[in-house]
């Protein structure tokens, strides 16, 4: 597992829900997700390759809870599976309109909360310079 940029504190607080069950896992595959949108962004890290900075770190963790609260509204379990289908039948399988529109850097369908976090933090559009 990676870097997790958020905790499950932190995603009761951006939802003003209990955090799920699974939040921790949640958190990790959001935190992969965030790292994958943000492949060209440049950013101070430590000997870890953790930012350093806080208005990053901040950002990255709000960008994180925004991915798991679209997920969740989206009936996503993290894995990428939900949201792609319009309509789904499971015996005898039917699926339709399909929705497949990433819209960030690394094929990733990242929140929308998530990119604005991101952006106001200076992180994208990624440029390296």
């Amino acid at each position: 597992m990676g870097r997790v940029y958020a905790t499950p504190e932190q995603l009761t607080a951006w939802t003003g829900q209990p955090a799920p069950t699974d939040a921790d896992r949640l958190l990790a595959r959001a935190s992969e997700d965030i790292d994958d949108a943000l492949l060209t962004a440049v950013y101070r890290t430590d000997v870890l390759g953790v930012p350093t900075d806080t208005k990053v770190i901040q950002a990255l963790a709000d960008a994180a809870c925004a991915q798991v609260e679209y997920q969740l509204a989206t009936g996503d379990d993290g894995t990428g599976a939900a949201g792609r289908w319009g309509s789904v039948a499971i015996g005898p399988v039917s699926l339709g309109n399909r929705r497949d529109n990433p819209q960030a850097a690394g094929d990733v369908d990242l929140a929308p909360r998530a990119h604005r976090a991101l952006t106001r933090a200076g992180l994208l559009p990624g440029v390296i310079w």
